[in-house]
Order: C-alpha cells, then structure tokens, then sequence
C-alpha cells in the first residue's frame, strides 16, 4: 500500500516551567550506560468517535499544551544528553511534528508492515534521531487521517528509559491532557536510578556487538488468543515423576514465550545449514523496580530491567514443559539476591562481557523477549477515548520478540523480528500456525 504522509509543522515544545538549577545536571546509571543507543518507538491509533466534535487542530493544541505541562514533571526528556553519560536538563525541549496522511486510519493498519507504520514515527528509531543539530530524547508525531482518526508516534531514547519508563510517560501525558496538570493524580517521576545502581566505566564494551545486523530484518505479528493461552499454559505444565501434572503452571507471559523459544529452535535447526550455535538461550528482559528490597515504585525513571537467560543445548530436543520451566526459573531468579549481586558491578561487567563475547563466536544463539503485556497501553487516553491498537513493531535487532496484550486485555500479540530467510521458515511452521488466531504482515 503506497501512503502519502505529508508533514505539515515541525516545532520545538518546552516545559512549561524551567526546571531548578540543582536539578540541571542528572547522571545515568549503569543500567542507562549499557542500553543500546537507539529509540523505543510506540504508536497509539485512535479510530474516530462520531459523538466528538473535537477536530484535528483542537487536538493538536491540547496535546501541545499537555506536552509542555508533562515535561516541567518529566525535564530530563527535554535536556541534552552527554558524553559523560549525562544529562544536561536544559530545557530545550524536545520534538513535535504534526502529519497529514490520505487515507483512512482502517486503511492504513489494515494490512500494516514496519515502512508503513515507521512514517508515523517522527524519524527512524534505530538513527541518530533529530536533525535539528542535536540528540533529542524525546519526540512526537501526530498523525491525522482523512476519517477523523489519529496516530500518536512517540520516540524516546533507551539511554534514559525502558519500556516501563516510557510507557509511564506517554501515559502521564495522557492523563494531563484529560484533566489538567494540576491534577491530584499527576504522575511525579523519580530519578534516582543512579543512586541504586552508580555509573562506570564500560570503555571498551560492544554495546551491541552480535546483535545488530545490516541483514534484512522483517517483523510479523503473531496474536494468540485467550483460548490459545491457555491451552499453551494447560500443555506446559511440569509433569511429576508419577506422571501426575503438577500445580506450577505458568504465566501467560511465560507460556507464549517457551513455545515461540522452542519453534525458534526447531526453525533453525531445519535449516539446511545448520546453526553453529551450541547453546540457544531464551532471554527474557525482566523489571526491577518490583524485584528490589525493598520495591521501587512503578514511575521510578530510567533503565530499571535486567535480563534472565534460560540456556539449552541443540543436542536435545527439549520438551515444552521443560522449555517454560526454564523461562519460569529464570524469570524467578532476577530477585532481591540477584540485585544485591548486581550492585557489585565488576561482577556483573564480567558477566556482560562473557555473554557478548560468546554471542560474537556464535556459541549462543539468543531468543530475545521482552514483555509489555502489564503496561497500561490500551488505557492511554487523551481525550477522545483509549486507542484501537498499539505497537511498537520496527526493530535493527533479528530475534527479539515484543509481547503485548490485545485491546481486550486476554491475548497476547507478539511482534517477532528475524532474518527474512529465518521468518520464511518460522511464520509456516505448522505448530504455530495451530496455535495463532491471526496475523499481520510487517515487511
């Protein structure tokens, strides 16, 4: 489908307030250090509601309102980021594009693929960003169809916020366009990761090293339905020695994963070359802020996540139950104890370093995931009620895995990225096809 997606204003939104002095410079930590240089991107469609008068102009000055307000609370956003692994909390404020596109919303996520959906994006998640002469960390585009709807595309960068991190964001901006900044339930973030977790020196780390690829890299959406969901839970659970099925079965999260890990693992190993791999790890990125002791609350900013790896080698076949065990106990062991380790950070350089220098050798061949499924996506409301869909589908990463919850809260929609000669196998493999209510196509 060929779009014409016409960029009608460019603009730079400030906070509404300048922020403190002492609060101008915020050092990164260790977690912020390490996460790849590139953006989260996320998409809100918004089908029209024919009950509303509010016209694209209205909402376009609401959202520029709202966005100011949001950032005096969130002025990290709107700095500069450093060498140093800082941020300058400057104010200049961060990125604002308004898109007209001459075609119905239906139209264009009908059948949606990544170059579609990346021009509603504010610029390509995987560059530099802005071409306004510097880095900014956040960005917007509003996206008006000729139906009425609308699609907000929101960049923000991963060297200062995880998924979680820009979600709260996204969302608090949402709540202070529906009822104003001065609202008892405003969101106030804190940024503090660096007290928990302090910066370092990681000069001379691949940041990236084996995981990014200049190979093509297509993305294809899986959706698995509550009835799927729980006949992949039903099938994992672990089997006693007397044969009985025992009561730990596992989340929906963790069911989803182990069957996508384990056709994964039999994708490539019908491949007429075989992988040289010896080992294939699912990882699954796991949050912190609810695993520490004690916890942190849920709008603390930053890269709070940490990853679990549950390993297995080729030789085996391995049994479903057995491969969501794993995930499970992997996920389980990113805990208060795994925390206390991970403040000691030479430990944990050593082991960064050891899984990048095994993915380089082609040792480990990873099955990347990470789960939005708790994050309130679908209740990001402006004013003109909560979105259709959301996504976050474009990726430079082959074998991440992006799970999100459905518009109805019950299945689960997995957004997988891979080689295109690795997706030609994986999207026709009979078992997932079995389990897969639908899908959507993302060249």
């Amino acid at each position: 489908m060929v779009m014409n997606v016409e960029i009608i204003s460019k603009e730079i939104i400030k906070p509404s307030s300048p922020t403190p002095h002492h609060l101008t410079d915020l050092k990164l930590s260790l977690l912020d250090q390490i996460a790849p240089p590139i953006f989260v991107p996320i998409i809100f469609f918004y089908h029209p509601k024919w009950d509303s008068n509010i016209d694209h102009f209205e909402k376009s000055c609401l959202l520029k309102k709202s966005l100011s307000e949001t950032l005096t609370r969130f002025y990290p956003l709107a700095g500069t980021l450093k060498e140093d692994f800082s941020v300058d909390c400057n104010d200049e404020g961060v990125e604002y594009f308004e898109a007209c596109i001459a075609v119905e919303l239906s139209e264009a996520i009908k059948k949606p693929d990544k170059k579609i959906l990346g021009q509603f994006l504010p610029f390509e998640p995987y560059g530099k960003g802005a071409d306004s002469g510097r880095q900014v960390l956040l960005a917007a585009q509003f996206n008006m169809f000729t139906c009425g709807g609308v699609a907000i595309g929101v960049c923000i960068s991963h060297k200062i916020a995880d998924g979680n991190s820009a979600t709260t964001f996204v969302k608090a901006w949402a709540d202070t366009a529906l009822r104003g900044d001065n609202s008892p339930e405003a969101m106030h973030p804190s940024f503090d990761a660096a007290f928990h977790f302090p910066p370092r020196d990681i000069s001379g780390i691949m940041q990236t090293a084996g995981i990014t690829t200049k190979d093509n890299i297509v993305s294809r959406s899986f959706v698995f339905d509550k009835s799927s969901i729980a006949a992949l839970r039903e099938k994992a659970k672990a089997i006693s020695a007397d044969g009985s099925s025992q009561a730990n079965q596992p989340t929906r999260v963790e069911a989803v994963s182990a069957f996508i890990w384990k056709r994964f693992m039999a994708m490539a190993l019908s491949k007429s070359v075989k992988a040289k791999a010896k080992v294939f790890a699912a990882v699954h990125a796991v949050n912190l802020r609810e695993r520490m002791v004690p916890p942190l609350p849920a709008h603390s900013f930053g890269n709070l996540t940490q990853v679990a790896i549950a390993p297995t080698t080729v030789e085996v076949e391995k049994d479903y139950h057995f491969l969501a065990a794993q995930v499970r106990n992997a996920i389980r062991g990113i805990n208060g104890d795994y925390v206390k380790k991970l403040h000691d950070g030479d430990g944990y350089m050593n082991t960064f370093k050891e899984a990048i220098e095994q993915f380089s050798k082609g040792e480990v061949e990873f099955c990347n995931f990470t789960s939005w499924c708790r994050f309130p996506l679908y209740e990001v409301d402006f004013g003109w009620g909560k979105p259709s869909w959301v996504c976050s589908p474009i990726s430079l990463y082959k074998n991440t895995i992006i799970l999100m919850s459905t518009r109805d809260g019950d299945g689960i929609e997995a957004w997988v990225n891979m080689l295109e000669e690795d997706m030609t196998l994986f999207e026709r493999d009979p078992e997932l096809i079995s389990f897969v209510s639908s899908t959507l196509n993302g060249e």
